[in-house]
């Protein structure tokens, strides 16, 4: 046996992949330490120091711990983000540190599609109104010609662009590195954050989280009222106190996650507001999306482990 690899993706550590098989092909031991849930930092401890190679997920991974891993070469997420991990101290202890890209890119976008359309047409709020006997409606409004605001046009972020121009939308992006390649139609444009901000009936992120929420009680104000804001990136990027203040007082039609720091979330009292929507982290939970991030994630850890 060449070594030991840790996998501690919820998704697929309950669910045995066709990919694995690769590994173990290779010389490997595939372990899943704590199936169907994120390990704490106390389980990291215990199980990591003994692995060549680790299919992460999106816990925590400080410094401390990478310290405590003299055989850990790779770092293989199954997903894009890495501002879970301490970059700086892979770097500086030689761990590589990979990412799927574009894995899960459709799974997502079409998730926030669906929270957006459900968000506008109170979706869930009808639904557990009829089934506590309430015959209630809300009043819900039609998206063609509405401006959508997609702040990060990354992959993930263009393909929202060509999903909400598909559905007869404007759209208007913000993008710290802007892809001028990138032009879909005439109803799109790059604009800038405070014009995405002041300009959109609906605003999506997909953009990592930077050293203060995004979306605060600044950036809240600068919008129209009646706006719905959808965030399926990282939790961080969004001050909940201030979104939960602006749905009070009507600034905001609603909010949508599925993102959250800890995961499961304490009950906040954002999140059980009747106008927020809850989704627990499912934007790349699909049958496609889970199968091509794992067989990248895999291609990953044996480019690096051989």
């Amino acid at each position: 046996m060449k070594g030991k690899i840790a996998v501690t993706p919820r998704s697929l550590s309950i669910k045995e992949q066709p990919a694995f098989d690769d590994l173990r092909n290779a010389g490997y031991e595939v372990i899943f330490p704590t199936p169907g849930r994120q390990p704490t930092l106390q389980e990291l401890r215990e199980f990591l120091p003994s692995c060549d190679g680790y299919l992460a997920g999106v816990e925590p991974v400080p410094g401390e711990i990478l310290r405590q891993c003299p055989k850990l070469k790779v770092i293989s997420r199954n997903g894009v983000g890495v501002d879970n991990i301490d970059l700086a101290a892979a770097e500086e202890l030689g761990i590589a540190v990979e990412k799927t890209g574009a894995a899960n890119s459709r799974g997502v976008a079409e998730l926030a599609i669906t929270l957006m359309l459900a968000g506008l047409r109170s979706v869930c709020w009808s639904d557990r109104g009829l089934k506590n006997g309430a015959w209630s409606r809300q009043e819900g409004i039609e998206i063609e010609g509405r401006v959508l605001g997609v702040i990060g046009c990354g992959q993930i972020g263009k393909l929202v662009v060509l999903m909400g121009l598909g559905l007869g939308m404007r759209v208007v992006a913000f993008d710290t590195y802007q892809d001028e390649s990138f032009k879909p139609g005439f109803n799109f444009q790059f604009v800038s954050l405070k014009e995405l901000l002041s300009s959109s009936d609906v605003i999506t992120l997909h953009c990592p989280p930077g050293k203060k929420p995004l979306i605060d009680a600044e950036a809240l104000a600068q919008m129209r009222d009646g706006v719905f804001i959808i965030n399926t990136a990282r939790a961080a990027l969004v001050e909940d106190q201030a979104v939960l203040d602006a749905i009070e007082s009507g600034k905001l039609r609603g909010f949508a996650t599925d993102v959250y720091e800890h995961e499961p979330p304490e009950l906040s009292q954002l999140l059980l507001h009747d106008r927020v929507i809850s989704t627990p982290h499912i934007g790349g939970y699909t049958q496609e999306s889970v199968q091509r991030a794992t067989e990248t994630a895999v291609k990953n850890l044996l480019k690096v482990l051989g």
